[in-house]
């Protein structure tokens, strides 16, 4: 019976040593799976700015296409300015509406500038036109 005894004390004691080697693997596991949930939600807030930077981008020049647009639409509608020669680029970055091209008048250059000003409100003008006879 003291045989018994030992062998059933013996297996307790590994009983127990296993018990917490298992505990401290999970313990271990549970740690690790925390870190790694960790690591993937940083991973997901990086890869959200990054996309919401390139809609950012995106936005910015959708509207620099629209002020560009809006502008030659506008120079292209008035029957007093030839604006065959003019071409319109529009940089949202610094807000500057540049036109570049020739007309045949000083008074088709001073128009074309106050047609871009009102359609590009909030841009800055350059108007790098140059009056040339055609």
């Amino acid at each position: 019976m003291k045989a018994v005894k030992a062998c059933l004390g013996t297996l307790g004691v590994i009983t127990l040593a296993l018990v917490t080697v298992a505990c401290e693997d999970t313990s271990r596991a549970k740690e690790e799976g925390r870190e790694a949930a960790g690591d993937a939600a940083d991973a997901a807030n990086r890869a959200a700015d990054k996309a919401g930077d390139a809609a950012g981008q995106a936005g910015d020049a959708i509207h620099a296409a629209k002020q560009t647009f809006d502008v030659k639409a506008a120079l292209t509608a008035d029957t007093m300015i030839d604006a065959s020669h003019i071409d319109v680029d529009t940089d949202d970055d610094t807000r500057t509406v540049t036109l570049k091209g020739t007309v045949p008048t000083a008074e088709q250059k001073s128009a074309a500038e106050r047609i871009a000003r009102e359609k590009a409100e909030g841009y800055t003008i350059s108007n790098q036109l140059t009056v040339a006879v055609q």
